[in-house]
């Protein structure tokens, strides 16, 4: 089933939308499977490719999703991507989510990167939000390290609920 992926920022306002189709449908987890839908990209260190194969967790109790990217041609795992947004909203036609700026890259060999910190900061977020949002980044954090290099977080972490 195809389903549209809206990336909304803290206004509520669209930033970007594309289609994915559902592999795993949860009460509070949506797998999907996703096209880059963009120009190549030069992003540290690795190249996002138009179509690049993008397998996406979205979490509706949870403050972050997690993409794991393959290169469009060898299906080679080129990382990680995770937003760090409010949980997701879902609907039979979409699945949106409010992004707070904040995002973790982790590479195949267990590196990680923490991105966009100057402009979480700017987004002058309500202290609990802020407070969510650090907690979500430190949990990714560690769920990546307990997996260790080229293993994404516990295959049962998608479907395991966490209390914040």
């Amino acid at each position: 089933m195809s389903v549209a992926i809206l990336k909304l920022n803290p206004q509520r306002q669209e930033t970007w939308r594309y289609n994915g189709h559902i592999l795993l449908q949860e009460p509070t987890v949506r797998v999907i499977e996703a096209r880059f839908n963009r120009a190549d990209l030069p992003f540290h260190g690795i190249t996002f490719r138009q179509n690049d194969r993008f397998v996406e967790i979205y979490y509706s109790d949870r403050w972050y999703n997690i993409f794991e990217i393959h290169d469009r041609d060898s299906d080679a795992l080129k990382g990680w991507y995770c937003n760090i947004c409010c949980p997701a909203e879902f609907s039979q036609e979409a699945i949106a989510f409010v992004d707070l700026a904040l995002d973790l890259l982790v590479y195949p060999d267990g590196r990680q990167l923490v991105l966009d910190e100057d402009e979480f900061a700017a987004l002058a977020l309500a202290p609990d939000i802020q407070a969510r949002a650090r907690h979500a980044l430190a949990e990714l954090q560690t769920l990546f390290q307990q997996a260790g290099p080229g293993q994404p977080p516990d295959p049962a972490h998608a479907i395991r609920p966490v209390t914040l």
